[in-house]
């Protein structure tokens, strides 16, 4: 195997790009690890923190980054049992691009909207 291949699946793929897209490209991904880039998280506090995430989801998501090595899952033995979710330094080393990803998506909001709506107007016109 070449040094160009890499494994984000069971698959092998000598473009890594599209495979890793696919893994930290959906919403719910991007947005776990821009909040665990702050810190470690309980379970809740990043249900709380990442609005429109349902249980399900959020419970999906974490257990696909856990398993491509992207976030720790750590049981605490308290009294109840509690989980805490934290990145790994692999994921680390793509947090900042997420976060700057994150901060245009939030300042752009505003200019993507009115070019929606000025599109849809032409489109209609």
């Amino acid at each position: 195997m070449s040094q160009r291949n890499t494994v984000v699946t069971d698959q092998v793929t000598d473009c890594p790009l599209p495979e890793v897209l696919r893994l930290i490209g959906d919403k719910w991904c991007i947005q776990i690890l821009v909040e665990l880039g702050a810190g470690p998280r309980r379970f809740t506090q990043l249900e709380r923190a990442i609005e429109g995430v349902s249980r399900r989801m959020l419970t999906l998501n974490l257990r696909n980054l856990e398993r491509n090595g992207l976030v720790t899952r750590t049981v605490h033995p308290d009294a109840p049992p509690s989980v805490e979710y934290a990145i790994t330094p692999l994921a680390e080393d793509v947090r900042e691009p997420l976060e700057l990803l994150a901060r245009w998506a939030r300042g752009a909001i505003p200019a993507l909207v009115a070019a929606r709506q000025e599109y849809d107007a032409r489109a209609r016109g």
